[in-house]
């Protein structure tokens, strides 16, 4: 697992927590930034990706155990997806976080921090935001709702 710190003095670059994104469901804009103070699950994933839908599954789980104690965000990487097909895929299997279309710049941004795997959807890519917003990214594969738990409880020290 890597600890991420964050990254500032870039120069003319935004951190990727601060970019508004547009929740697919509710239409209202958002940032990962919003959420500090409690933990967050950001997904990246893939609507055609069944280890996507099987890793959605288990944050369902996780959310049945924890309720709003833990804020999960899915973000579409695949360049040919869109609202429209990520809509598709809430209506199907009935998910109510937040989920929304990433853009190239936030898909270019977690890849400098994360490495090219974190949106290569197959691999279920899970980052993991803490109260502080400090980040790192789970181990790769489809993690189940007690692994996903675990990981929040054992927070980004």
């Amino acid at each position: 697992m890597v600890n991420v710190e964050e990254k500032s003095g870039e120069k003319g670059t935004t951190n990727w927590k601060e970019i508004e994104l547009k929740d697919v469901r509710t239409g209202k804009m958002f940032k990962i930034s919003d959420f500090k103070g409690k933990p967050v699950l950001l997904e990246t994933f893939a609507v055609w990706c069944p280890a996507c839908r099987k890793q959605q599954k288990e944050i369902e789980r996780l959310h049945e155990q924890l309720g709003d104690k833990v804020v999960s965000i899915s973000i579409d990487t695949d360049p040919n997806e869109n609202e429209a097909k990520v809509m598709e895929h809430l209506n199907t299997y009935g998910y109510d976080w937040y989920f929304a279309v990433g853009t190239e710049g936030l898909a270019e941004k977690l890849v400098k921090e994360f490495g090219a795997n974190v949106v290569n959807a197959p691999s279920a890519p899970v980052i993991l935001i803490c109260e502080d917003q400090k980040a790192r990214i789970l181990n790769f594969g489809i993690k189940s709702a007690g692994k996903l738990i675990e990981e929040v409880e054992k927070g980004c020290k």
